[in-house]
């Protein structure tokens, strides 16, 4: 008699849980931007600063660098990552491996920066830039027709 396993669901992590899956610890931290980082090592501070994720990233030959305010983040570098809230009910995300500690803690809201409005002479400026080097490319294809 043959026996069949049962289907076992997807985690679902709402607010605090521990994240061991590479692809969703790397999806947790890419949406990210500005953050405070707290860096210890056997529970003693070892740094702690305010950067910008600029990278995630899973790569078994590349480091986490974390320098002059801009974080690199590999989520090889880590065994898990454990999501939690603060008495205030503010996110924070632990990456952790052995007796090392990063705690992230995001400085920016993603609710808030969707509801930003656009700012129109940003705008501007990009789409003139964009015009810009479509003019130039066209104005160089045409020196070399015959």
């Amino acid at each position: 008699m043959s026996q069949t396993n049962p289907r076992l669901p997807a985690p679902c992590i709402i607010d605090a849980g521990i994240i061991v899956n590479k692809q969703d610890m790397r999806r947790l931290l890419t949406d990210l931007s500005r953050v405070r980082y707290i860096h210890t090592l056997d529970d003693k501070l070892q740094s702690e600063s305010e950067g910008c994720i600029m990278d995630v990233f899973a790569d078994l030959q590349r480091a986490t660098i974390i320098a002059n305010h801009s974080l690199y983040l590999n989520v090889e570098s880590f065994d898990y990552l454990q999501l939690s809230q603060s008495l205030e009910q503010e996110p924070y995300f632990d990456l952790i491996m052995d007796n090392r500690r990063l705690r992230i803690i995001p400085l920016s809201n993603p609710l808030q920066e969707q509801s930003r409005p656009l700012n129109a002479a940003a705008l501007e400026a990009m789409v003139t830039q964009v015009l810009s080097a479509h003019w130039d490319v066209q104005f160089d294809d045409s020196d070399f027709s015959f």
